[in-house]
């Protein structure tokens, strides 16, 4: 070849992109995210956000091996992203804005590009602020080179959940500690409901820790999707078709059980990876997992998938075929009451703070310890040898973990999943304590790792050899299910009970997930142990882990070839599915070495669930809650290899992701009635408040105060500002500011108090309180003591003795209020300054 043709075919070989010719099986999609108007509930339209035109956006689908290249470009006017949750791709291309991609900024087009290695079904969304609430969401499916099933038609649903209000608008709903949403889809548990059914002392046990009621989900929708319509027909399905339906939970944050019409269902595939099939119908999809099903149509009718939203308030469906119609079969709604009556029998501790006093002292055993499922069990301390792991005995212990009883040790062991690690070749055989176990500030210590119990061999004591305390709890445990993966705080598996009022309990497991291959690791890998308590408060609607929200954190270090094994602890009310970004993890449960591999894990309310991976990436990889309100409010990680960040990140600072949960919310409140108006502003973030109040009745009496205050921790906050009053009764002539300064502090059985003083030292209490007795019905009621002692001034209150006067000021005010929607109410009162009256009570 003559040296000119050699430099031009050299010159022409360099100039074409690498991804073109190096990747013949290349994909190409382009996706465009905007802002429309929608319609999902009575044909009302509301501001929404669309995938190429469409809620949900459009599946993407790719063979297995392939190389996807997707434009991503964003026509509105707010910065966007997208994560392609479950696919393994590299860091810069996993879409979670300022931690591993830029954000897509307001007209611009981003290129994600990596190769698919992996098999499954799968989705993606925005990971940016609330979007996904709004609509940014699709699925994906990767064809496996191989078909391993016999199935001829396939079916993409994807569940979600819709609300006509603005994302930002509920989170501020959330922040004020509103109960309108229960009010609204009936699941309101109030009093004169918990009486008539003998629930009062349940209730006072919840009150004295700081809740309401038994949670189950936050917010009212007033409609839940199947491929973003209520409802979906499918009629092109015949009799005898052999469907793979592949489910997708793309809701904000709704949890789903699904329901088959007709023939059971074949489960064949959990968050995108195979499974050892299985029949299965009634299953539990928490928010962001996947799963696989082959539905065979029957002969004849058509057939009804149903996903019924966890908390009973609403429903979707899917129809496939035509005919006669075959239900899904009906999922009760839980009986929140119930519920309450149990968990107070059952002594639970409930109530873990969301954020501690000092975030940098993080001491999550302690948290374990006196939080949760209060029980003293009585056991057997035999167990088969290889169903403990052990640290090295060389490996130094926290100053926490040494604090530990060993009483402690009994109770807490569960978090290490010995007992259902005797057919994981991941556990150790006894003797073999030379395998490397990293000890860290969040690994148990050796008197805890070295105490061995067979949970198979649990049992409960008499009742003659007992105290009568004890007594109530095993009568409260009674019956109580907790198999397989999911184990009671105190570490203790209790399967073959059932708890009534708690029927839905014993299905949030994983046992009938089963690998086909093992997926335990080599015994030689280092451990690291991590416990992650989930913590939350729902009064101000913030979520952490070891009651340390994002904003506040640290990030979780981890080395590459290590095996890292989280115990998520659940000191909350609510499910949290926690998702991992990067890899998939084994969820231990009753299959042992085969235990199946997952990216989002369902962490049920006071129980555990103990997870591992393999520490096979480098980066900065995102770890949360996947209800995207419990995100937003804090509950999420950064595990971190420790490598240095992507130069392409550079305009991109990490602190605005970690302060996206550390936001400013603004709220208030009017009272218009006919003897007063009373208005009250607050604008608050995680540590800081700021309060403005006016009360002004008609006769001419004025109090006003500007407030700001720092929280400490979750219930405690001191407070600084002025006060403005009139001086004189019933005149506004002469009015005068005192600054105060004090403490407020929200009580056992939810009182909130207020003890101040002011620059003329005047000592002052108040006390207030609010009760649902009522449906849509609450009463309340305040007092505040002044006390002046005249201390500043008193020359003007000496008694011709020479001794001062003590005065006492009490003002108090009571009333009650009917909720008419989320943003009015009518409202009737009693103030001793401003006299009885009535009005409407307006919430913005």
């Amino acid at each position: 070849m003559k040296p000119y043709y050699l430099s031009l075919f050299i010159a022409l070989f360099f100039l074409v992109s690498p991804s073109t010719w190096a990747q013949p099986d290349t994909m190409v999609y382009h996706l465009t995210i905007d802002q429309a108007q929608v319609s999902k509930v009575a044909g009302k339209q509301v501001n929404g956000m669309t995938v190429n035109g469409t809620i949900p956006g459009p599946t993407l689908r790719f063979p297995e091996g392939a190389y996807a290249v997707i434009y991503v470009q964003n026509n509105m006017d707010v910065e966007t992203s997208v994560h392609w949750h479950g696919l393994l791709v590299p860091n810069f291309y996993d879409g979670v804005p300022y931690l591993t991609t830029p954000p897509i900024e307001p007209g611009t087009t981003f290129k994600y590009e990596f190769p698919l290695k992996q098999a499954g079904t799968y989705w993606y969304h925005s990971h940016t602020m609330l979007q996904e609430q709004s609509g940014v969401y699709g699925s994906i499916v990767i064809e496996p080179k191989v078909q391993q099933l016999a199935y001829n038609k396939e079916l993409v649903v994807v569940f979600s959940d819709w609300t006509n209000e603005k994302p930002g608008n509920v989170m501020r709903n959330l922040k004020r500690g509103n109960e309108w949403y229960n009010i609204r889809k009936g699941t309101a548990t109030p009093l004169n409901r918990v009486i008539a059914r003998g629930g009062f002392g349940a209730q006072l046990n919840f009150w004295r820790q700081r809740m309401e009621s038994a949670d189950i989900a936050d917010i009212y929708y007033p409609a839940f999707l199947t491929n973003g319509e209520q409802t979906q027909q499918y009629p092109e399905f015949e009799p005898g078709d052999r469907v793979r339906v592949r489910f997708i939970n793309a809701a904000a944050s709704s949890q789903f059980w699904i329901t088959f019409g007709g023939e059971d269902p074949l489960l064949i595939a959990a968050d995108g990876l195979d499974v050892v099939p299985v029949v299965h119908n009634k299953t539990f999809i928490a928010v962001a997992e996947t799963y696989d099903f082959i539905v065979t149509l029957p002969a004849t009718g058509q057939l009804e998938i149903r996903a019924t939203a966890q908390d009973g308030s609403g429903q979707t469906s899917a129809f496939l075929g035509q005919g006669p119609l075959l239900a899904a079969p009906d999922v009760p709604r839980p009986d929140k009451i119930g519920m309450m009556k149990q968990m107070a029998q059952m002594d639970m501790r409930m109530g873990a703070p969301a954020m501690k006093f000092n975030p940098n002292k993080v001491t999550p055993y302690e948290l374990m310890h006196h939080w949760g499922m209060q029980m003293e069990p009585v056991m057997e301390h035999s167990a088969p040898s290889n169903s403990s792991m052990h640290s090295s005995p060389t490996s130094p212990m926290p100053e926490e973990k040494q604090r530990m009883s060993m009483k402690q040790s009994s109770v807490t062991m569960g978090t290490m999943a010995h007992d259902h690690m005797d057919q994981d070749q991941h556990a150790m055989p006894q003797g073999e304590q030379s395998s490397p176990v990293a000890v860290s500030d969040s690994t148990p210590s050796q008197e805890m790792v070295h105490f061995k119990m067979n949970h198979a061999r649990l049992r409960v004591p008499q009742y003659d050899t007992m105290s009568h305390h004890a007594a109530k709890k095993e009568e409260a445990m009674r019956g109580m299910s907790m198999p397989g993966n999911v184990q009671s705080n105190s570490g203790i598996s209790m399967p073959g009970m059932e708890m009534p009022g708690m029927e839905m309990f014993a299905e949030y497991n994983y046992d009938y997930l089963k690998s086909p291959e093992k997926t335990s690791f080599s015994n030689d890998k280092p451990v690291q142990e991590i416990l992650l308590n989930l913590t939350g408060n729902m009064w101000r609607y913030i979520w952490s882990l070891n009651g340390v929200p994002l904003n506040e954190s640290d990030q979780l270090k981890i080395k590459k070839g290590e095996v890292v094994r989280i115990t998520l602890n659940n000191l909350t009310m609510m499910h949290h599915p926690m998702h991992l970004h990067g890899h998939f993890f084994r969820v231990i449960n009753k299959n042992g070495a085969y235990s199946p591999l997952k990216h989002t894990v369902n962490v049920p309310p006071m129980q555990k669930v103990v997870i591992e991976f393999d520490a096979n990436e480098y980066g900065d990889w995102f770890f949360h809650c996947h209800v995207l309100y419990h995100l937003n409010g804090g509950m999420a990680r950064i595990f971190s290899y420790d490598t240095p960040r992507d130069k392409r990140l550079l305009d991109a600072p990490l602190v605005n992701l970690v302060n996206e949960a550390n936001q400013f919310f603004t709220w208030g409140t009017a009272d218009v009635a006919s003897h007063m108006t009373e208005i009250n502003l607050i604008s608050s973030n995680i540590r800081n408040q700021f309060n403005v109040s006016v009360e002004y009745g008609w006769n001419k009496n004025l109090e006003a105060e500007v407030s700001y205050e720092r929280y400490l921790y979750d219930y405690f906050r001191v407070f600084g500002g002025i006060n403005l009053e009139n001086k004189n009764e019933n005149s506004l002539n002469e009015l005068t500011p005192t600054a105060v300064i004090g403490f407020r502090f929200f009580t056992p059985y939810m009182f909130n108090l207020d003890a101040r003083i002011d620059n003329q030292l005047r000592p002052e209490i108040r006390l207030s309180r609010e009760i649902m007795v009522f449906p849509r019905t609450a009463v309340f009621g305040t007092y505040e003591y002044q006390a002046n002692f005249g201390w500043i001034n008193y020359s003007n209150d000496e008694n011709r003795d020479g001794r001062t006067t003590y005065q006492g000021e009490t003002t108090w005010s009571a009333g009650v209020e009917y909720f008419l929607s989320r943003n009015f109410s009518l409202m009737a009162s009693y103030d001793n300054r401003f006299g009885a009256g009535g009005g409407l009570s307006i919430r913005f």
